[in-house]
């Protein structure tokens, strides 16, 4: 089969990989490189849909249905750095979508539980995963915008969609000393906040960036 600016080959894939690390490489506040070899490691054009492949390694949100998106490269990026993720973590991710942040994660840490809430992108997801040849990961059906009780606690949780706060239930499964990283605040701008779980107190918080999630779907979120 030829390839064309819509239907590029596995050599032109792997080049727009390398030149989406490098773009990642260059900016300040993502140099890390064990979150860049995660990015690089992981082909992100098999979790798009095959009609967006020749974009797949655009620094740009792309829809895969549901009006839900896979994130922006750089943002996985930011989100798995402030994650600070050791290779013993057990991490959750509430919001599974493509499948894409989940699999980055893999790629750091011992284990990731990850939550779909609908069951057509949690079905895709996980099939994605396993034919990409993803390790450690477990993919789950259902809310866990409050959190997701059968594998707690975790090291880490990640939330990939955004809300006004986020839910009681996460801070109970999250270790002393772990981290929560989510997208929170109005609907139409969200900031993203890392907090960290002490053991007397309020959280540690910190904000990283300004952003735009679609909206968490749950009973602790925006929309069913």
């Amino acid at each position: 089969m030829t390839s064309s600016p819509s239907n590029p080959s596995e050599q032109q894939l792997q080049a727009a990989r390398a030149a989406l690390v490098a773009s990642l490489r260059a900016r300040r506040e993502l140099d890390d490189e064990r979150t860049l070899a995660a990015i690089a490691a992981v082909p992100r054009h098999l979790f798009v849909p095959e009609a967006l492949r020749h974009r797949a390694y655009d620094d740009v949100a792309l829809a895969i249905g549901h009006g839900q998106t896979i994130s922006q490269p750089h943002m996985v990026a930011l989100m798995t750095r402030a994650l600070e993720l050791k290779p013993t973590d057990h991490v959750l991710e509430v919001g599974t979508g493509s499948g894409y942040q989940a699999a980055v994660l893999a790629q750091l840490c011992r284990y990731v539980t990850t939550v779909e809430v609908r069951e057509e992108l949690g079905v895709r997801a996980a099939r994605t995963l396993r034919s990409a040849g993803v390790r450690g990961v477990r993919a789950v059906l259902g809310d866990a915008s409050g959190g997701y009780a059968p594998d707690a606690p975790y090291d880490a949780i990640l939330v990939t969609a955004g809300a006004d706060d986020v839910a009681p239930g996460l801070w109970e499964q999250l270790v002393p000393g772990g981290r929560l990283v989510a997208p929170v605040g109005p609907e139409d701008m969200q900031v993203l906040v890392r907090w960290r779980k002490v053991t007397d107190g309020e959280p540690e918080r910190q904000e990283l960036t300004a952003c735009r999630f679609v909206p968490l779907v749950g009973e602790h979120g925006r929309g069913g």
